[in-house]
């Protein structure tokens, strides 16, 4: 990777006392990430809390899905759009996929000296020996009264810990910054948090992409910026619909930094909204750059409520409020949403958003209360009722019609599943990263590899390895071809 030195430092950059009593007595207060509509006043957490207080909220919060972009295609290479104002990197990082524990914890066991990439959150780590790695991401509105200015977020912010922290050499940290040819007029360091205090340390060199820090420490680190000319921004949109009977449409809108604490900030938002939703999952990386203090505008073809009709941009990584946009739309047609930056007018970011998107999310449920409905108004005869009391405890009667998938079907399904097939694997199949990694060394067609990955699940689940069974496995998680697939295998049964 093409690295900039930083400039000489003579090390750590202690923050004052007045700083590190805010820390102290805000310990005490916890703050977790709300929303509000763009516009309206955003205050800032002064929360500091330990890394262990954040984990143990994220066991709180059910084992909480991490929205990240994918960084990966199936060989391992970045599927991320490229920016043309920056640079490329031509050196190749060893991809490796972590094992996902719950609250978000992730596990790398690494066997020996090397510098190897994590595919899901593009943390590099340099270690000089085996070692096991686990971390999480943070979010850095709990920790935004140790930002002060003119340090500017950078990144997102995680808490590393090692089993043998002398192996663990360096850590680059994904930055979010567009630096094209302005790197010269800007600072990056790191914000390092160690229990009550916090630090500023200096960065080794940063690139492109990356922020490299060598390991002082073990404990919460995030990127930190200070620059002398405007910030430009790699941006992504995120788009949640209302879920209600209403036949109207009503959409929340996020135009983000692409920042992984940002972008899960947003999530842990919409979560513990009033509301019910769910994500649209449209390419969510912006054109062009973003800057903060443009304006932009989301427009609706065909026409619809947009609130607010402009924005101003900002980093919101520090606010605890996240700022939205909301799109209302009194007839359920297809429309397209634009983001355009007023000065120049030029389209930032652009979706073609169709009924298909979210109707599948309704068809399930409503698939379920029927299905329901049907057994519960049913009144089966006394032959038959061994058979339901057998099928509820997983066991089916011989000459049951519910049949296990076959070879072909599983092809179908394997063939439809996208780059992110091992995440699934192991979040709604409970299958472990061992035994999919023992299936790629042994085959290379990716294809066969979902195929003897999803043979291994029906192996496991015997007599229960069918379509019903991997339906409800995978509604929360698949492509709505794959459930479709699926549903016509159940009606063929």
């Amino acid at each position: 990777m093409a690295l900039n030195g930083q400039e000489p430092d003579s090390g750590a950059e202690s923050l004052s006392s007045d700083e590190k009593e805010v820390v102290a007595s805000s310990t005490e207060r916890d703050g977790s990430a709300e929303e509000q509509p763009a516009g309206e006043d955003s205050s800032e957490s002064s929360s500091s809390s330990s890394s262990e207080d954040e984990a143990a909220e994220e066991q709180e919060e059910e084992e909480e899905e991490e929205e990240l972009p994918p960084r990966c295609d199936e060989s391992g290479v970045s599927c991320l759009p490229a920016c043309h104002h920056c640079k490329k990197e031509n050196e190749q990082k060893e991809q490796v996929t972590p094992r996902i524990l719950s609250g978000g914890q992730h596990v790398l066991q690494l066997d020996g000296e090397g510098t190897y990439q994590c595919s899901i959150t593009g943390l590099i780590f340099e270690v000089t020996g085996a070692v096991k790695i686990t971390y999480c991401l943070l979010s850095w509105s709990k920790y935004a009264s140790l930002v002060k200015k003119p340090w500017i977020v950078g990144g997102p912010l995680f808490d590393v810990r090692c089993d043998l922290a002398s192996a663990l050499s360096s850590i680059q940290f994904p930055h979010s910054l567009c630096l094209a040819d302005h790197g010269a007029g800007m600072a990056f360091k790191v914000l390092h948090i160690k229990g009550q205090e916090a630090a500023i340390e200096p960065t080794a060199e940063y690139s492109a992409s990356h922020v490299k820090w060598v390991v002082s420490s073990l404990s919460p680190v995030g990127p930190l910026l200070q620059s002398q000319e405007p910030v430009q921004y790699h941006g992504a949109v995120i788009l949640y619909k209302v879920v209600d009977p209403h036949p109207s449409l009503s959409f929340r809108v996020y135009v983000a930094t692409n920042n992984d604490s940002f972008i899960k900030d947003i999530s842990r938002a919409v979560k513990h909204s009033n509301k019910k939703f769910i994500k649209i999952d449209k390419p969510p990386v912006c054109q062009k750059l973003l800057q903060n203090g443009k304006r932009y505008r989301l427009v609706c073809e065909p026409e619809a409520e947009v609130t607010p009709e402009e924005i101003e941009f900002v980093d919101g990584s520090l606010l605890k409020l996240k700022s939205y946009i909301e799109v209302y739309l009194e007839k359920p047609d297809d429309f397209t949403l634009s983001l355009v930056e007023l000065e120049s007018e030029a389209t930032v970011w652009k979706a073609k958003l169709r009924e298909s998107d979210w109707i599948h999310y309704d068809q399930n449920k409503n698939e379920q209360k029927k299905s329901t409905g049907s057994v519960k108004k049913r009144k089966p005869s006394s032959a038959e009722e061994p058979c339901h009391k057998k099928q509820r405890t997983g066991n089916p009667p011989d000459g049951a019609e519910t049949k296990n998938l076959t070879d072909q079907q599983l092809m179908v399904i394997a063939k439809l599943f996208g780059r992110q097939w091992r995440e699934i694997a192991i979040e709604c199949l409970q299958m472990e990263m061992k035994d999919i990694e023992q299936i790629q060394e042994t085959e290379e067609e990716v294809n066969m590899q979902k195929f003897l990955v999803l043979s291994k699940w029906r192996d496991r689940e015997q007599s229960e390895g069918t379509a019903e069974a991997l339906y409800r496995s995978l509604r929360d998680k698949a492509s709505y071809e794959i459930l479709q697939a699926l549903q016509g295998f159940s009606a063929g049964c």
